[in-house]
């Protein structure tokens, strides 16, 4: 579904969801409380503004006994073939988060990729799949990063790994680009980016990747994710947990200026080899 015609059917979803709550005499606060979700995200619901979760939309259909149509619609509304079935929920949460703290160790986080490295990225996994398949992933990717250009955006705070910097996705060129981009991004004060140095050893999270994602009116989560699996973690105690190990990454990562420089230098480090090559 294209992405205009999808908005579309969002606003028709919130359209019907303001006639039927409407109908059955609830204001927003009301519904709201049925569903223990604030009456203002009925109404960001309402004006498409934001995208409620399934088990939101099957609550909205049991107050307003309205035979699952808002379950259904909200099921075609996600099934997107660009991501990943086991991504595509933490996709959605990560659109309606209010704060994003992220570490990667092997690859450049999604919300930071170039067209060229998402493109590199994913042919590697998929050598063999058709062009239009290549495209769609890519711009599925792409398109995630929008949420960082909105007014509204989220907190975002990333640390990546030395090896993400040093690993030349896609070639030298592609691969300074991309550093040349998050660089661009971090100067501009779009989030908080530190660099985890190999110097650093052994650290907390070494497992692998994770995002912590909080939100206005739900309780905070996390992602992690392996090969071709990704787990929402909800459990209060095991994000509590998680949290605790990224304070520990934080601590043990360079500064926001000496992480800049790094990789700045490793931008030019990438040139410097596309230009003898």
């Amino acid at each position: 579904m294209a992405n205009g015609s999808r908005q579309a059917a969002w606003e028709f979803f919130g359209a019907e969801l303001k006639r039927r709550r409407e109908d059955a005499g609830f204001t927003q606060v009301e519904l709201g409380t049925r569903v223990f979700v604030s009456g203002g995200y009925i109404g960001q619901f309402e004006q498409a503004i934001r995208k409620p979760q399934l088990d939101v939309a099957q609550r909205i259909d049991e107050a307003l006994q309205s035979d699952g149509i808002f379950e259904r619609l909200c099921r075609k509304l996600i099934d997107d073939r660009r991501y990943a079935d086991y991504f595509a929920k933490a996709a959605e949460l990560e659109a309606l988060a209010t704060s994003i703290a992220e570490f990667a160790p092997t690859l450049m986080p999604g919300l930071l990729q170039t067209p060229a490295y998402a493109r590199a990225v994913t042919l590697a996994m998929n050598p063999l799949a058709h062009e239009e398949y290549i495209e769609e992933k890519v711009s599925g990717r792409i398109e995630r990063a929008r949420i960082l250009k909105d007014v509204t955006r989220p907190v975002y705070w990333v640390i990546l790994h030395e090896n993400v910097l040093r690993v030349p996705v896609g070639g030298p060129t592609v691969m300074a680009e991309q550093l040349e981009h998050v660089a661009a991004l971090a100067e501009a004060r779009t989030m908080v980016l530190q660099v985890l140095p190999n110097s650093a050893g052994a650290y907390a999270l070494m497992n692998g990747m994770v995002v912590l994602m909080e939100f206005e009116d739900a309780p905070p989560t996390a992602y992690t994710e392996a090969v071709y699996s990704g787990n929402l973690l909800d459990d209060p105690a095991v994000v509590k947990h998680t949290h605790s190990a990224y304070d520990l990454l934080r601590a043990a990562a360079l500064s926001p200026e000496a992480s800049l420089g790094l990789i700045e230098s490793a931008a030019k480090d990438h040139r410097r080899c596309a230009s003898t090559t």
